[in-house]
């Protein structure tokens, strides 16, 4: 389960506006290879997985699991949110170090 500490973090980067909330929004900056970390509910759909997990996996980007979408939403002021995409390297880096990652693939530069 994903410690308050990286909830608490995420909820930084939602009232600092480097995080992106929902599949469309994360998958589209995935694309543009503007997303550093990706969070998705331990409940995720299939389709999220593979629009979202299979695409950030191929572009290296770290994948974590958090809470069930309905957690994951009501920690951000949301409905029930399946995937959130990080921006900022920073806000990644603090998010990975909270969950006892390493910093790996797509944090490079800013």
């Amino acid at each position: 389960m994903m410690s308050d500490a990286a909830l608490g973090l995420l909820g930084l980067g939602a009232k600092a506006g480097t995080i992106l909330i929902g599949t469309g929004s994360v998958r589209a900056e995935l694309q543009r290879n503007r997303v550093r970390a990706v969070v998705v509910a331990c409940d995720l759909s299939d389709r999220t997985a593979d629009k979202v997990v299979r695409l950030a996996s191929a572009k290296g980007i770290p994948v974590v699991e958090g809470p069930t979408a309905a957690e994951l939403g009501r920690r951000l002021g949301r409905g029930a949110v399946q995937a959130v995409g990080v921006t900022d390297r920073r806000l990644a880096e603090g998010l990975l170090t909270k969950l006892g990652r390493r910093t790996v693939g797509g944090l490079s530069g800013d």
